[in-house]
């Protein structure tokens, strides 16, 4: 039986995007509707199923979009791939 394929994962890099910005979690939970433990969670990268409005609610109060709080990182296969062609 084959291995699985590896088709990269998400990291939501909202705490980079907050230190970088100089934006409080407080200001952001306030703003944008959150619980602080919630947050927390978002800026850990500890969301296994990142809620979409969640999501919404961080990109209107920080007036960003997604792609500025969350990178997709390629497998390492298809780094390997890419490098071969």
């Amino acid at each position: 039986m084959s291995e699985p394929l590896d088709y990269g994962h998400f990291d939501i890099i909202l705490a980079e995007y907050l230190l970088e910005r100089h934006i409080s979690k407080n200001s952001l939970a306030a703003k944008a509707n959150l619980q602080r433990t919630q947050l927390n969670a978002y800026c850990k990268n500890d969301i296994k199923r990142p809620d979409l409005d969640v999501l919404a609610r961080i990109c209107y109060a920080l007036d960003c979009d997604l792609a500025d709080i969350i990178r997709y990182v390629r497998s390492s296969e298809k780094n390997e791939e890419v490098g071969n062609s």
